[in-house]
């Protein structure tokens, strides 16, 4: 489920925002933003990409398919060899905040000072097998539950000397920035993206449709008729923000199924309870992104039961897989979409990507990586981002 409460927000010198607030009042910060989201432009100028020369790839040693397909993408995007970061980590989905910082992020860290690359990289992707979350209990201080891919933002920070406070939510100094290309001097972090799928032909689909991304079909985005307040609205907004001959806005009871030429898709996912289908029959255009209002759909990429199907009830155990009833991103990945986003654990709605942020900055010139990222309120949280940062629509 996507609870509708208010996260708690544990702020470090980053600039990331203002004092930690634990009321229902929003950071002084986070209003502004909220306040100008609904005044952001339809059209938004182009901006400049970069390049492979600005990617760290880093591929897991101890996993074949890490390692296939960081092969497969260093090809594909001609990425340096000296941008390839192998590590020993353990091939579970799920590992220790000590693992994580010993197996995981030293060894990445080593990679860029050891590289010289730690202004050089703006984008750091990780690969199937990687490690995906981190899950200890939960200490004074606040949550140690992260994704690690949310967790390595908060790399160059450390790298170059800032102070980081952790355990704890941060806010994202990118949140919001549609239209401005992304750099350390303003933003002192790096974007985190995710190759992976449900075995290396999904990953392999994904890198290829990243390379010959589209600009052209349609907008679906489709509202819980039993909802109201914010997921609804940032729906919503985001038709309001786009060429109207390009969005589907389905706000009836109805669920969306086998649309064709899809380059966008927002919605509650299995949080809406008509949806009965695991898998929704669409046609993507390459280059077609997804993110919904779910609490774990980014829990794993282990395949399930051809027989399972997703259930918006909690009740019954045994209708789950990978510890929840809820759809899946691999599952999009494998119909074929290009980006997505997803959640290893419990983001809360407030933790989402806004549609309204992602959806225009995508179609407006951004990268893959900067359109999830500009939409993102928070870092070292739940969030993941699937896909090649690179990924560009033409």
């Amino acid at each position: 489920m996507i609870r509708l409460v208010e996260v708690t927000v544990r702020i470090s010198r980053l600039g990331f925002g203002a004092n930690d607030r634990r009321h229902r009042d929003p950071p002084r910060r986070f209003s502004r933003w909220f306040h100008t989201l609904f005044s952001v432009a339809a059209c938004i100028p182009a901006v400049p990409g970069q390049t492979s020369e600005n990617v760290l790839l880093v591929v897991n040693q101890t996993s074949s398919v890490s390692r296939r397909i960081g092969d497969y993408y260093t090809q594909r995007r001609h990425v340096p060899l000296a941008n390839v970061c192998r590590i020993p980590a353990p091939s579970d989905e799920v590992i220790s905040r000590e693992i994580y910082s010993k197996q995981v992020e030293a060894p990445i860290a080593r990679c860029l000072a050891g590289g010289k690359l730690v202004e050089k990289i703006l984008y750091i992707v990780t690969t199937l097998e990687v490690p995906l979350k981190i899950d200890d209990p939960p200490s004074p201080a606040g949550p140690q539950m992260a994704s690690v891919d949310s967790e390595l933002t908060l790399l160059y920070a450390r790298l170059t000397g800032r102070k980081v406070t952790l355990p704890g939510v941060l806010n994202n100094p990118y949140f919001g920035k549609k239209g401005i290309p992304f750099n350390h001097q303003r933003f002192p972090m790096y974007l985190v993206t995710r190759l992976a799928g449900y075995d290396f032909d999904d990953v392999r689909g994904l890198i290829d449709r990243s390379l010959t991304a589209v600009n052209r079909g349609r907008i679906v985005l489709d509202l819980k008729s039993s909802a109201s307040g914010d997921g609804n609205d940032w729906l919503r907004e985001t038709a309001r923000l786009l060429p109207k001959e390009r969005v589907f806005l389905e706000d009836s009871a109805n669920v969306v199924y086998s649309e064709r030429d899809v380059i966008a898709y927002a919605s509650w996912g299995s949080n809406d309870p008509k949806r009965e289908r695991r898998m929704l029959g669409f046609r993507w255009l390459p280059g077609g992104i997804m993110s919904e209002f779910v609490s774990t759909n980014g829990r794993t990429f282990k395949r399930p039961p051809p027989a399972w199907n997703i259930t918006p009830h909690w009740k019954d155990p045994t209708s789950f897989f990978a510890g929840a009833p809820q759809t899946l991103t691999a599952d999009y990945v494998h119909e074929g979409v290009t980006g997505a986003s997803g959640h290893v654990y419990e983001p809360y709605l407030r933790g989402t990507p806004r549609p309204q942020l992602l959806i225009p900055a995508y179609l407006g010139g951004q990268n893959l990586a900067e359109s999830f990222y500009c939409a993102i309120p928070y870092v070292s949280w739940m969030n993941i981002v699937v896909g090649d940062p690179l990924c560009k629509l033409k």
